[in-house]
């Protein structure tokens, strides 16, 4: 696995990553990482890694745009000192196009984003070991489908920066994708944003696959 033995993870983003987890910092016991994929990701290293003792901490913050990364990013990664860092943006910058679509100064446009999530990478990457970029998605199955063919573009934005910057990538929407081959979203997210157990599941099997997690590792 490509995460090293008692190294620091810190996975930031949006609600989906926010999950109710505990502030200033969403690290501990008693659900203090929130109740979704970044606990099934602490939960699943730390069972099947045992020896590796793996930090994993939760940074997101509902709402959040990648405006809003940029302006807390010192105190809520830097300042934190992590190994690794994960992110997962984009999300909001594209839905407040479409939820409220006469408020513009809400929206985020591709340029705005691709300029904000690669200054995010590129202060980031000499202070860390790894780094993991998230794509966006939208739990819908028809890619015509207007708010996921925005999806689509926000996430082929994150790829061209993670091969820029030569970091690793997930593709969230193709995770999903091939669950949408079997299941309608409505049984994965009420609002195709927000996933239930299963899209958690789905997203925290995406990343660490990207980490060439062992998924026959027997508590090594």
């Amino acid at each position: 696995m490509k995460i090293k033995p008692h190294s620091k993870l810190l996975m930031i983003g949006d609600s989906v990553t926010d999950c109710g987890r505990t502030r200033p910092v969403g690290e501990g016991l008693f659900g203090a990482g929130g109740t979704g994929y970044v606990a099934l990701v602490d939960g699943l290293l730390s069972s099947t890694y045992p020896a590796h003792a793996i930090r994993v901490v939760n940074m997101g913050s509902s709402g959040d745009q990648v405006r809003n990364l940029l302006t807390r990013w010192q105190t809520d990664v830097i300042d934190q000192k992590p190994d690794w860092v994960s992110i997962m943006i984009g999300i909001n910058d594209i839905w407040r196009q479409f939820d409220i679509p006469r408020q513009t100064e809400c929206h985020v446009l591709p340029a705005e984003y691709e300029a904000g999530l690669d200054k995010l990478v590129r202060i980031t990457q000499p202070k860390v070991t790894g780094l993991v970029m998230m794509t966006p998605y939208f739990i819908e199955s028809n890619p015509a489908d207007a708010m996921r063919a925005r999806m689509d573009e926000y996430g082929a934005i994150v790829k061209k920066i993670a091969r820029r910057r030569k970091v690793l990538c997930v593709d969230t929407q193709a995770a999903f994708n091939r669950v949408l081959n079997h299941m309608h979203s409505a049984a994965i997210a009420w609002d195709r944003v927000h996933p239930n157990h299963i899209g958690h599941q789905v997203l925290a099997r995406a990343f660490l696959s990207t980490l060439d997690f062992d998924w026959n590792a027997a508590g090594a």
